[in-house]
């Protein structure tokens, strides 16, 4: 419809009668969380699908960033990206370490490998880099450095379901990957997120973490948090996994729908080559943040709301006092995502370009 509100984004939703009668199971036992038969499911389809060592489902997709710092025992700085998230940088500095931002890729917008090394002093501990948008970070060069200074390697694959690098998960790399499984992602339980350790003794040690550090119903573990996933949350999982190819192959359609529409008008991201790509967004870079404030004046003027994402650069927010990035900065500054989910129309994508053309 002409006048239908369109957003960057719209969770995608399943019959609430497939979601009741997956929840029904948990409701008839009366078990509502503490890891019931839903997580447990859950876990095993994510992991059987992708070929994926261990997972471990969460509330949310922050807490495993913070669980991952304690756990690896993490101090002083950590070598991170000024684009990204807030909570890549926020969950930093709640653990009491340090963020060392390095500027980004002016093309692929992830932590530029280039720049590390001159990063790295005594005091790093770690690489926490983020694959921007569901785009794998250059792995291999960011690895190599790691083990060339000794340091851990954290990735913030909030974005990156479904996603593979060489012909694994993307979540197989680093010494802990996290995701999200928010609403507004590829992949969702309303509110949720997990995290992938290969290494079964650090995946042991993130489980009891999760759990208050929990080993058994009288014993503890070390130090924990309740970052438990619900099995209400588990069951929406449940219920949007069978349409989880349909939901990758009708936002491929749309996304190149977009990049056929507005060739030559914006930049594009480039993809890692190596990848299997979810098509998680449609991040585009205007010629300035003045033609970027007219193009999303116009779009808003027709119930169209792109979202400035990522913005503002990291190293600029007020708790942070990081050094100038000026290809983050900049980028930041011009970039937005475009409306892109699975009940999006042909016909809505062409009208949002459209409009664009109007201004470009």
């Amino acid at each position: 419809m002409e006048n239908e509100r369109i957003n960057v984004t719209k969770t995608f939703l399943p019959k609430q009668s497939e979601y009741q009668k997956i929840l029904s199971r948990s409701w008839d036992k009366s078990w509502i969380t503490n890891r019931g038969e839903l997580v447990l499911e859950l876990e095993n389809k994510i992991k059987s699908q992708y070929n994926i060592t261990n997972i471990l489902a969460t509330t949310n997709g922050t807490l495993p960033l913070q669980i991952a710092i304690k756990c690896l025992g993490l101090k002083g700085d950590i070598i991170t990206t000024p684009f990204s998230y807030v909570a890549t940088t926020s969950s930093i500095i709640w653990e009491g370490c340090t963020p060392v931002f390095v500027d980004i890729d002016i093309d692929t917008f992830n932590i530029d490998p280039l720049k590390i090394e001159s990063a790295i002093t005594p005091d790093t501990s770690a690489i926490l880099a983020t694959h921007v948008f569901g785009n794998p970070c250059d792995i291999d060069a960011i690895e190599k450095i790691a083990k060339k200074h000794n340091l851990k390697v954290i990735y913030d694959a909030a974005h990156c379901f479904g996603v593979s690098y060489k012909g694994q998960s993307i979540f197989e790399y680093g010494d802990v990957s996290t995701c999200s499984f928010h609403a507004t992602k590829i992949f969702h339980t309303g509110e949720g997120g997990a995290l992938f350790a290969k290494n079964k003794a650090l995946f042991d040690k993130l489980y009891y973490h999760h759990n208050f550090g929990h080993k058994g119903a009288t014993d503890f573990h070390g130090l924990g948090v309740n970052a438990k996933i619900s099995e209400l949350q588990a069951a929406m999982g449940l219920a949007v996994f069978p349409y989880i190819d349909s939901i990758f192959e009708r936002r491929e359609t749309l996304y190149k729908l977009y990049k056929k529409e507005l060739k030559g008008k914006v930049k594009f991201q480039k993809i890692e080559s190596n990848c299997d790509y979810n098509y998680s967004y449609i991040p585009v870079v205007l010629k300035s943040e003045e033609q970027l404030l007219q193009v999303i004046k116009e779009l808003n003027n027709n119930n169209i709301f792109p979202r400035r994402y990522f913005n503002p650069s990291l190293n600029t927010i007020d708790y942070v006092n990081g050094d100038v990035m000026p290809i983050s900065e900049d980028i930041s500054n011009r970039i937005m995502c475009l409306p892109l989910y699975y009940d999006l129309k042909e016909s809505q994508v062409k009208s949002i370009v459209f409009k664009m053309l109007n201004v470009l």
